[in-house]
């Protein structure tokens, strides 16, 4: 079974372990024990001192093989960006240029940093172990933090953030940093990406205020704005589905898109149901795949079925309420763990078009 739960101390060896196959540019957990060890204790803290508004906390939750007793995963929340420690993105935006004697009339694109202080609710450092992938394991623990979400929900802002990696090489080149960012900060990219979670401080020291022209940069750098990493593909096309949207900023490092959705209209939160349990079977229930949630802050969560009893109550198996540690008369959450309707039309949000627009100068 697998289950998910919050980060403890006694998984610090393993989350390093684990670390080590992300690569360049999963900027939340690098591959550093005392960063980890303290990202570790500021996530039981937010979970022992959850209030009634968002303050910053910060939620690491793991995902655990119950059978080896193996972390296999990882996925996160912050409650509110932003505060003492601005969050900072570029902005994409259009400035127009015109003469009238030359009869000439342009929208050039442009980069604007923009420095947040009082923002939305960040989800990240999803992470699978290379062999574990698949089998929708990570829809199941990316989908559960909107879950945990739901079932506490003045405890977060409400409006959704995810900052998806960008392309970066096997060797830890971003062509975007090269262009842009290391001109200023004269570090490369590996060392400022890992910066950014040490101190951010450096950055309102360095970064230039002045809007940055997309159509001066190379063009290896301006074919890279708004696009993805190949590993985090799977993970845009599931937000995508989820409701999510690109914002119109993207990282300031490496170029990577922001995007966006209202908590309350997220797919999974939508069709998220709460009810209590009534029975807890042996045998195997038959129904859709769903991903069920213990509504509690000792949060649990793993995918199984469930099928609703007499009254208003719901018959689930043994398996899944040991993993969840409920019993009959407790409360569960659940929800389809892919939406049963029909995906709506939508723009791919690293769509070739993100990177055309912002080199030639045109609208996206």
């Amino acid at each position: 079974m697998l289950v998910i739960r919050p980060v403890m101390l006694s998984d610090l060896d393993q989350l390093l372990e684990l670390t080590g196959s992300a690569g360049f540019g999963l900027t939340t957990l690098p591959r550093d024990p005392e960063y980890l060890r303290k990202r570790i204790v500021r996530s039981q803290r937010s979970f022992e001192r959850m209030g009634d508004q968002p303050a910053g906390e910060s939620y690491l939750f793991v995902l655990e093989d119950t059978q080896s007793g193996r972390v296999i995963g990882t996925s996160a929340i912050v409650s509110k960006v932003g505060g003492f420690e601005p969050f900072y993105a570029y902005k994409i935006e259009s400035t127009v240029h015109e003469s009238k004697f030359l009869g000439v009339r342009k929208e050039i694109r442009v980069l604007h940093l923009v420095a947040e202080h009082n923002g939305p609710c960040e989800i990240g450092s999803l992470m699978v172990a290379p062999q574990h992938r698949g089998a929708s394991n990570g829809r199941l623990l990316s989908l559960s933090r909107f879950l945990f979400m739901a079932e506490n929900p003045a405890s977060f802002d409400p409006l959704v953030l995810a900052e998806m990696r960008g392309v970066v090489d096997g060797d830890g080149r971003s062509h975007f940093w090269d262009a842009v960012g290391k001109h200023f900060f004269e570090i490369d990219y590996p060392k400022a990406d890992y910066l950014s979670v040490i101190n951010k401080r450096f950055i309102a020291d360095l970064m230039p205020k002045y809007p940055v022209y997309i159509t001066l940069l190379p063009a290896d750098a301006q074919a890279v704005i708004g696009r993805v990493h190949d590993q985090t593909r799977p993970a845009l096309r599931l937000l995508e589905e989820e409701g999510f949207r690109f914002s119109g900023m993207v990282d300031m490092f490496d170029a990577g898109p922001l995007v966006t959705c209202p908590l309350q209209d997220v797919r999974v939160v939508r069709e998220s149901r709460v009810a209590p349990i009534a029975e807890i079977v042996s045998e195997e229930v038959a129904s859709e795949p769903l991903i069920l949630t213990n509504g509690r802050r000792d949060f649990r969560a793993c995918k199984g079925t469930l099928l609703h009893a007499s009254g208003a109550g719901v018959r689930i198996t043994s398996g899944c309420a040991e993993a969840l540690g409920i019993r009959v008369g407790d409360s569960i959450r659940f929800a389809p763990l892919r939406s049963s309707l029909p995906a709506a039309p939508r723009e791919p949000i690293d769509a070739a078009a993100v990177s055309a627009a912002a080199a030639a100068g045109s609208g996206i």
